[in-house]
């Protein structure tokens, strides 16, 4: 027997189309969550298409990567929702196919390379190791290559004058999630800082000294630690390089938002990390976050300005972070005249406190209260209490209503869906009631 007889032979089978229903759900699901996931967060996969452009040498792309963020998120949540409801029963798992057929071979090379860390397949939501990606992928084309065979042996939940409808609405939900996470904040926070983390580490003993912190000197390329009492000697060839507070593990400030965890480093123009310094004053503190100090545009000069007279006014800290050189800094500061200081900090880490560029992030007594790219808030001309300014963007609610609004356009469309044949069915038990009677007679 040929497959292709075989794959004739037991599509009738209930065994078979049970199987390809849960297969729609399981490859529909997977396919739906990571175009979700990758909508939520627009800055953190267009971040990882840069990653994977830079690691394979497209630099000249770079100026597309937001744009297939983008994308990649709408055609896979697409795909997905268009699998999991049956819709276009032929032409959706041939798009499935396509997809895995591009990105297994990616996922291969990156586990083999590790020229990506991570992948990315599902934004920062969850986490997969490169291998651990691959094989996911393996079975995801598997599931794929069933529903080529046997996807049509179940009917659509919806007919196919309305299919189309399903992907706009589909196409809709996840752009308006896009917008959102793109041009405020994202409508769920996977990363490690969300609102209410401290990010001033509590003790008991607020009093620092010396032997609260640990050197790092540098010999023959080497780096080693000393504690206070135990400094070598410059003379003999060391060279002082930093230090960090004791109290941190590996000088990075604790964050505390359920569990502590390693967190954020701030470092002046010298390299000295001073993150407690910088972020333990009891007052209120605003963190203007630039990723990319080169990209940011002179006109928010005045928006960061006016935020800046609106903090000194209301005896708040400001403070600028970026991964940015000492030259640009200075460069920064001469053409926007910015009075508030500004320290360097991680790339990575800083992208992951705030999305934007510039983002703003509001601390009070060390704790995220929240947090807004600049362009997005409205207020900052106007004598607004600072606590208040970047409150009006609740996203809990925004993202209940967008999906409530993506049921009910689904259900309205399966009912417009399924009241022509009701109602033609109806008409035609009419007739054939009437023509029975009119035999009868």
């Amino acid at each position: 027997m040929t497959i292709k007889a075989f794959i004739n032979a037991v599509k009738g089978e209930k065994w078979c189309q049970l199987l390809t229903v849960l297969m729609r759900l399981t490859v529909g699901g997977i396919f739906a969550f990571s175009g979700f996931a990758k909508g939520i967060d627009p800055w953190g996969t267009y971040y990882k298409v840069s990653d994977y452009l830079t690691a394979m040498g497209l630099d000249q792309w770079a100026d597309t990567a937001l744009f297939i963020a983008v994308a990649l998120a709408a055609i896979e949540f697409m795909i997905g929702i268009a699998i999991i409801v049956g819709a276009y029963r032929r032409s959706s798992p041939w798009m499935a196919l396509v997809f895995m057929l591009i990105m297994t071979p990616i996922t291969l090379w990156i586990a083999i390379t590790g020229a990506v860390a991570d992948c990315g397949c599902f934004g920062d939501a969850l986490h997969l190791s490169n291998w651990a990606t691959f094989g996911k992928n393996l079975l995801l084309l598997l599931g794929v290559i069933y529903q080529l065979a046997f996807n049509r042996s179940v009917r659509s939940i919806y007919g196919p004058a309305i299919q189309w409808m399903v992907m706009a609405v589909s196409f809709a939900l996840v752009m308006a999630i896009a917008y959102y996470g793109y041009f405020k904040q994202p409508l769920i926070d996977y990363r490690p800082y969300p609102i209410g983390t401290r990010l001033v580490a509590t003790t008991d003993n607020n009093e620092e000294s010396e032997d609260d912190y640990t050197f790092i000197y540098r010999k023959d390329g080497v780096e080693h630690e000393f504690s206070i009492d135990s400094l070598p000697d410059e003379e003999e060839g060391w060279e002082y390089v930093t230090r960090y507070h004791s109290r941190r593990p590996n000088g990075k400030i604790i964050v505390q938002n359920g569990n502590d965890q390693d967190g954020i480093a701030i470092l002046d123009e010298e390299g000295n990390d001073v993150t407690i310094d910088v972020l333990s004053d009891s007052r209120r503190t605003v963190l203007l976050l630039f990723p990319d100090l080169s990209q940011v545009g002179v006109v928010n000069s005045y928006a960061l300005n006016e935020l800046n007279d609106a903090a000194i006014v209301a005896e708040a800290n400001v403070v600028g972070l970026t991964p940015a050189t000492a030259e640009e800094i200075e460069q920064w500061q001469d053409v926007s005249m910015s009075s508030y200081p500004i320290y360097n900090m991680d790339d990575s880490e800083l992208k992951m406190v705030a999305r934007g560029n510039p983002a703003v992030v509001y601390l009070q007594d060390g704790v995220i209260q929240w947090k807004r790219t600049l362009s997005s808030i409205e207020d900052v001309e106007q004598p607004v209490e600072l606590s208040e300014m970047g409150k009006d963007y609740n996203p809990d609610t925004i993202l209940t209503r967008l999906l409530v609004y993506f049921m009910i356009a689904m259900i309205v469309l399966l009912f417009i869906n399924r009241t022509y044949p009701v109602m033609k069915h109806l008409h035609s038990r009419k007739k054939s009631k009437n023509r029975q009677l009119t035999t009868d007679n």
